[in-house]
C-alpha cells in the first residue's frame, strides 16, 4: 500500500465540454506525479465516437508533441500544454458535428505507474444566429456603447434647457400688470378730453348765438 501512495499520479480532466463548428476548442488535462518530471514522461489522447467503436489514439506527446498523422483528427489537434506545470491540454481546430464523442487523456511518468482515466465528453453544436458576433465586432460595441450613452444624455440635457428657454421666452412676451391697466386709464382720459373739447366748442356756439 505505501509502494502505492508513492508511486501514484493523479489525472483530471473536464467531464463535458462544450464546442461551436468551426471554433477552436481546447480539452484540458492537468496531472500531478510524485516523481519528477523527466524526458520518459508520457501524454497520449485517445478518442472514441459517440456511437461507439474501439478507442483510436489521436495525439502522442514524448519531449515534443507527435498529432496524429491520418484519420479525422489529421492536422487538427495541436498541443497547448506545458509538462513542466503539470499540463496535458490540446487543442482542436475546425471542430465538426462528427467529432463528437469521448476523449481520454493518458499521463504516465515512471516510475508512477498508478493512475486514473479520466474521460472528456466532447459536444460539437452549430452556434445559433444570435450568437454569430465576431471578436472585431464585440470589441468595436464594447468601445462605441459608452460614447453612444454619452451622446444621448448630452441630448436629453439640451433638450430640456431648449424647452426651459422656450418658456422663459413665452413669458417675455407677455404684457405686464401696469402696461394692462394704462391702456384704459389713457383711453379715458382721452374720452374725458374729448368730452371738454366739445363742451368748449359748445359753449362757443352758444355765445354767438345769444350776444346779449
Amino acid at each position: 500500500s505505501g509502494v502505492c501512495n508513492a508511486l501514484s499520479l493523479e489525472i483530471k480532466a473536464s467531464p463535458k465540454v462544450q464546442a461551436f463548428v468551426g471554433e477552436h476548442v481546447l480539452l484540458k488535462c492537468s496531472f500531478k506525479s510524485s516523481s519528477p518530471i523527466t524526458e520518459n514522461l508520457l501524454v497520449d489522447w485517445t478518442y472514441r465516437p459517440l456511437s461507439g467503436g474501439q478507442m483510436e489514439r489521436v495525439f502522442h506527446y514524448q519531449s515534443i508533441p507527435y498529432p496524429t498523422a491520418a484519420g479525422k483528427f489529421k492536422d487538427r489537434i495541436s498541443w497547448a500544454g506545458n509538462v513542466a506545470n503539470g499540463d496535458a491540454s490540446i487543442v482542436i481546430q475546425n471542430p465538426a458535428l462528427s467529432d463528437n464523442g469521448t476523449f481520454i487523456c493518458s499521463v504516465k511518468n515512471p516510475p508512477d505507474v498508478y493512475h486514473n482515466l479520466p474521460q472528456t465528453v466532447l459536444l460539437v453544436t452549430e452556434r445559433g444566429l444570435a450568437f454569430q458576433l465576431s471578436s472585431a465586432a464585440l470589441l468595436s460595441l464594447l468601445v462605441f456603447l459608452p460614447s453612444i450613452l454619452v451622446v444621448i444624455l448630452l441630448l436629453v440635457r439640451m433638450g430640456r434647457k431648449f424647452r426651459v428657454l422656450k418658456e422663459k421666452g413665452k413669458c417675455g412676451y407677455k404684457k405686464s400688470s401696469i402696461e394692462v391697466s394704462d391702456e384704459p386709464e389713457h383711453t379715458e382720459r382721452a374720452g374725458c378730453g374729448g368730452k371738454i373739447k366739445e363742451w368748449c366748442l359748445n359753449c362757443v356756439d352758444t355765445d354767438e348765438e345769444d350776444p346779449y
